[in-house]
């Protein structure tokens, strides 16, 4: 775990002065890299202890320790930075915040996430008779992603975006089903009711959702991105993001899983709407 995911994950269990100094040190953290330990306890206007007891809670032996940490971070990847938006930003601001913490959530994700379990969702979703794909609210809107996706490989494939429909679908589930369920907290009672009933009628549930939520107690494979973010308050979803692009990473492993024969089938198809679409104009 990189210094910067240690600071995130630690925030709870920071003291109100020890909190201060994580969030000036996650607004700019090329910043602090460059600062001595006096100009940083100045910014986040707390004594210079208490930025020595903040490093050594992250398990560094002080401050030019835990800046070294830092630094390594930095240079492992995008950094994940807490860009939240604020009332007074302006268009410029707030749009650079987006695409920056964006960008740092699908960094984050994509080093979360385990090449065995894609390939076992992967496995899965090939050997299935049936696939559905359901979610609520903004993870509804996955799930159709993934029914335009998936429904061009001739696999039956259903998609509800209304609970009792979903409950109904899966009722009717069997042991060739595979259920997928989009959910970023796994918190979400009716989702996880739906996972209980598809795995009482033998369907396999592949959860897309947090590890150690009670939607995943109820999945037969949990896929868990690493996005984090409040869901509880009105701000971009980055998790919705990333969820997008793990359907772009099922579907190309099934294509590429299933052969020459298959692709040249997908050309087809998309042949067959091209018409659909004005030529390209010079």
């Amino acid at each position: 775990m990189s210094m910067l995911e240690k600071i995130i994950q630690n925030l709870e269990i920071f003291s109100k002065s020890e909190k201060k100094v994580a969030d000036v040190i996650l607004e700019s953290p090329q910043s602090a890299i460059h600062s001595s330990i006096a100009t940083l306890a100045k910014v986040a206007d707390v004594s210079e202890p208490t930025v020595n007891r903040f490093c050594r809670r992250l398990d560094t032996k002080g401050y030019p320790d835990f800046k070294l940490h830092l630094a390594q971070s930095l240079a492992n990847g995008t950094p994940y930075v807490n860009r939240n938006v604020e009332a007074n930003d302006g268009p410029e601001v707030y749009t650079q915040k987006i695409f920056e913490t964006t960008i740092a959530h699908l960094d984050s994700a994509k080093n979360s996430l385990d090449p065995e379990v894609i390939n076992k969702a992967v496995d899965l979703l090939i050997q299935s008779k049936q696939i559905s794909f359901f979610g609520l609210g903004a993870s509804a809107s996955v799930a159709r992603d993934a029914e335009n996706k998936f429904f061009r490989f001739n696999v039956p494939v259903i998609c509800f975006d209304d609970i009792m429909m979903q409950r109904m679908s899966v009722i009717n589930s069997t042991e060739d089903s595979v259920v997928v369920l989009f959910s970023h907290t796994g918190r979400t009672k009716s989702m996880v009711d739906v996972a209980k009933l598809a795995r009482e009628n033998d369907a396999i549930v592949i959860g897309i959702t947090a590890q150690n939520s009670p939607l995943a107690e109820y999945s037969n494979l949990v896929i868990s991105l690493d996005v984090m973010e409040d869901t509880d308050v009105y701000m971009p979803m980055a998790s919705r993001v990333a969820q997008l692009v793990l359907v772009d990473v099922l579907a190309t492993g099934f294509t590429l899983r299933r052969g020459d024969k298959f692709r040249e089938n997908l050309k087809k198809v998309k042949s067959a709407i091209k018409d659909s679409r004005f030529n390209k104009i010079d």
